[in-house]
């Protein structure tokens, strides 16, 4: 298979950025629309971590159901009860987190500051095998704050389960749009 049409490695040449850059605007749009989302997330905490429940409920649900139309899919009876097993699992626990959302937010923030923990400690010890000449310690240096973030989460565990979920969010969605922003802008100027 064959193609007169050349393509570059290069992600960022300017034949390929010419569709975004007509775009520019919507891009802007877009990074704004993630920054007051964030400032408003920011502003309630406490909703946007009832709302993080939620947005999770219902990917459970979602999940769950996909397992389940996908168990009908298998040819054995001991992987289709397997399937439908699992998925069941994943409906139960999002109908769980719509009945109980301060026990799944506890479960969730839990989980956030054991993962948090883990990865830091993961990066801090990649950060150590690294060859010479490597940003080593721009690796280290995010293992250890993430590792400082993680170990804050379950010193104040589970108070800190009714607001971190929600803080979270909003400086994600914060740091989403100003990036988006960033990106509209840069694309409109050649």
């Amino acid at each position: 298979m064959t193609s007169t049409t050349q393509f570059s490695p290069s992600l960022g040449t300017q034949a390929s950025l010419e569709p975004l850059r007509a775009k520019w605007g919507w891009v802007v749009a877009l990074g704004i629309v993630y920054l007051l989302a964030g400032i408003v997330a920011l502003g309630s905490v406490v909703m946007a971590t009832a709302v993080t429940v939620f947005v999770v409920g219902m990917m459970m649900m979602v999940a769950g159901i996909a397992e389940v139309v996908s168990a009908f899919q298998v040819q054995t009876w001991g992987r289709f009860a397997f399937w439908f097993g699992l998925g069941a699992l994943y409906i139960i626990a999002g109908f769980a987190t719509f009945e109980n959302p301060l026990l799944a937010a506890v479960v969730l923030t839990l989980l956030l500051g054991i993962a948090l923990i883990a990865s830091g400690v993961v990066r801090v010890l990649l950060s150590f095998s690294m060859q010479d000449g490597m940003p080593w310690i721009g690796m280290c240096a995010s293992g250890v704050i993430t590792l400082l973030i993680g170990l804050i989460v379950l010193a104040h565990w589970p108070v800190s389960s009714i607001y971190v979920l929600g803080l979270f969010l909003g400086i994600d969605l914060v740091l989403a749009g100003a990036s988006w922003i960033a990106v509209g802008l840069g694309l409109k100027s050649p």
